[in-house]
């Protein structure tokens, strides 16, 4: 192994890092086939793409309506034990949906209910989770971390549509949904084997009226969370629905079935792994790469959308996953070593609010234009929104350059550079 590879993947030398790691990709794995069957089971059930957006927005609603109480619980509690709670919810409902499909009593108001629960599971797992990741390693190998976390979460991307594909050409969709409530107790047994003294604990905050106020304020008072966080919203809300599209790519675009449907989301998984291993060699986040980022994703999902056939489509659907990757592993990062100790957890529920919570608005969006029209808009909607988000992020930027230039007596280049890593209270123009 090279410097470099070793560089890539330091932070697993940590032991508490190393065993959620591996309980992760178990559970991600599993989570990714039920994401799959759900899908399935929707448009089995309703043939409706429309009950597909309507699906994913029960699933994100939670975030968008009770996320910032997760992030202030995160913020006050012990993240490790909040963590096997969630995870033991998840797992219960992941298994009733189970026993709903295999006794075959399952109704679409069924799977609606599920997804809504799953969402308030979530609200309190997605921002515990991402900000325990600085308590395993520390803040100097945090961006590492961020990235190998991506990864693993990818390669279960990877590993689970196709294996779902598999499964419910074989045998059924039900049997995914039993997967994956027993992959979740892989995370629990790592998170209880844990050395708990080997935590970077931080002190939670304390009890006090205006503790949403007051986080809300600070992330819109300090220019990098603000202009991120923005970011995040647009691409969240339009680009990153393409989990309503692709179904409906596999089936009525190219006239494939559910391995078609799982290919593709492996091979976005597959770009997505690349992307988070890219992200992973960084040693710190840049503005350069984050808005590039978007604007690469924007691209790829307009070029998926022209695609003339499915195998062209499998081929950009890995640079899409790519792309999106680069741009959320930066994100992440940056959003994690801007914001202050005793205010990453709720800084970490807004940035799960615009990204997930803003799929209850952009899904039914999505879905019923590519139910209307057909995949490929909906598709290219998401590209063209990302697009012009990612040119409205890099507009403040380009003039602060510019005028710098000015002062300076210089020419402005054509093509200014971004920016390089961002520091906690670095002065950047916000988006």
């Amino acid at each position: 192994m090279t410097g470099r590879d070793r560089a890539t993947f330091r932070s697993l030398q940590n032991r508490n890092f190393k065993l959620y790691m591996s309980g992760q990709l178990v559970s991600v794995t599993g989570f990714a086939m039920q994401q799959v069957a759900q899908s399935w089971l929707v448009l089995r059930l309703t043939d409706s793409g429309l009950a597909l957006g309507v699906t994913f927005a029960l699933q994100f609603l939670p975030m968008m309506l009770f996320g910032f109480w997760g992030g202030l619980l995160a913020d006050r509690l012990d993240k490790r034990k909040l963590l096997i709670a969630t995870q033991t919810a998840q797992a219960a409902l992941a298994l009733a949906l189970w026993a709903l499909v295999a006794t075959d009593v399952v109704t679409l108001w069924m799977v609606y209910v599920l997804a809504f629960l799953f969402g308030v599971a979530t609200c309190l797992d997605l921002p515990t989770r991402q900000s325990f990741t600085i308590e395993m390693v520390g803040p100097e190998h945090l961006a590492n971390a961020v990235g190998l976390n991506s990864a693993v979460f990818n390669s279960g991307r990877l590993l689970g549509p196709a294996v779902a594909g598999v499964l419910i050409a074989w045998v059924g969709v039900g049997v995914c949904f039993l997967v994956n409530g027993l992959t979740y107790f892989a995370t629990i047994g790592a998170l209880l084997a844990m050395r708990t003294a080997d935590l970077h604990r931080q002190q939670g905050a304390r009890r006090e009226k205006g503790q949403i106020r007051e986080g809300l304020r600070y992330a819109w008072g300090h220019p990098v969370l603000r202009s991120t966080l923005l970011l995040i919203t647009v691409i969240g809300t339009f680009g990153f629905n393409f989990v309503v599209v692709m179904p409906l790519l596999a089936r009525e675009t190219f006239g494939g079935g559910a391995r078609l449907f799982g290919a593709l989301s492996s091979l976005m998984g597959f770009g997505s792994l690349l992307g988070a291993l890219a992200a992973a060699r960084r040693a710190a986040p840049s503005r350069r790469v984050l808005i590039g980022g978007a604007a690469a994703f924007g691209l790829s999902a307009c070029a998926v959308a022209l695609a003339p056939n499915a195998a062209v489509a499998g081929a950009l659907v890995v640079l899409m996953g790519l792309s999106m990757m680069i741009f959320l592993a930066t994100a992440n990062s940056t959003l994690q070593l801007t914001a202050a100790p005793n205010m990453r957890g709720r800084v970490m529920a807004l940035y799960g609010l615009v990204f997930l919570g803003s799929t209850p608005v952009g899904g039914p969006i999505v879905g019923y234009v590519s139910e209307e029209l057909n995949a490929r808009a909906g598709l290219a909607l998401g590209g063209l929104a990302s697009l012009a988000a990612a040119a409205a992020a890099a507009v403040p930027i380009l003039r602060q350059r510019r005028r710098a230039a000015l002062e300076r007596g210089a020419a402005p280049p054509i093509e200014p550079a971004l920016g390089g890593g961002l520091t906690p209270g670095d002065p950047v123009e916000a988006a």
